[in-house]
């Protein structure tokens, strides 16, 4: 397995210590940690792309573990989310129903002896996603040092808007991306009639 490959891996391993911070609220400190597990992990999506291009390193593996990587992380950060009541199921919904349709082509398309790769499209809805989960992981990281003085930070400003903003901006790059993905793949769907 190659050096990509093997960031792809331990993006992959992050996950579970994401959630731990996020869910844990009795670990003090426990949106920073959040916040540096997201951004290695996010660090790790950059640096196996660059280095599996400039070296000449990917692979059939990599095309497909990749992006999936990808969706494990920013998924499991949306659906924490949710639960924390920091944001609304309704994008989250609309993000993971995108992600199924995508992989279901990238399946079929694997059935037929193709590996899709990510398109500039997928790539911009993923930094758009990870920008807001950063986004959200920091407000919340403030807001925990605010608590301790017993001050509410989000009744500061227009933190909440932001937030929901940032979502909802991740989410019409995901529909955006989507639907070109279904447009310059449907010879897959086609297939399937």
């Amino acid at each position: 397995m190659n050096l990509p490959n093997k960031l792809t891996i331990i993006r992959i391993i992050f996950i579970p210590f994401l959630l731990l911070f996020l869910l844990c609220d009795n670990i003090k400190n426990n949106y920073l940690y959040a916040l540096l597990v997201f951004i290695a992990a996010s660090f790790t999506d950059y640096l196996d792309g660059k280095i599996a291009r400039e070296c000449g390193l990917v692979t059939t593996f990599g095309k497909f573990a990749d992006p999936l990587a990808d969706k494990m992380l920013v998924i499991s950060a949306y659906i924490c989310f949710v639960q924390l009541n920091l944001i609304n199921a309704i994008p989250v919904i609309i993000i993971i129903s995108r992600e199924f349709i995508v992989t279901s082509i990238r399946l079929m398309a694997s059935n037929k002896g193709k590996v899709i790769s990510a398109n500039f499209w997928g790539k911009a809805k993923t930094v758009s996603q990870i920008i807001s989960i950063v986004l959200i992981i920091a407000v919340e990281c403030i807001n925990e040092i605010y608590s301790r003085y017993n001050i509410n930070f989000y009744k500061y400003g227009n933190i909440y808007y932001i937030i929901n903003i940032s979502v909802w901006i991740s989410v019409i790059f995901t529909i955006i991306s989507g639907i070109i993905y279904i447009v310059e793949n449907k010879r897959f769907i086609e297939q399937l009639k």
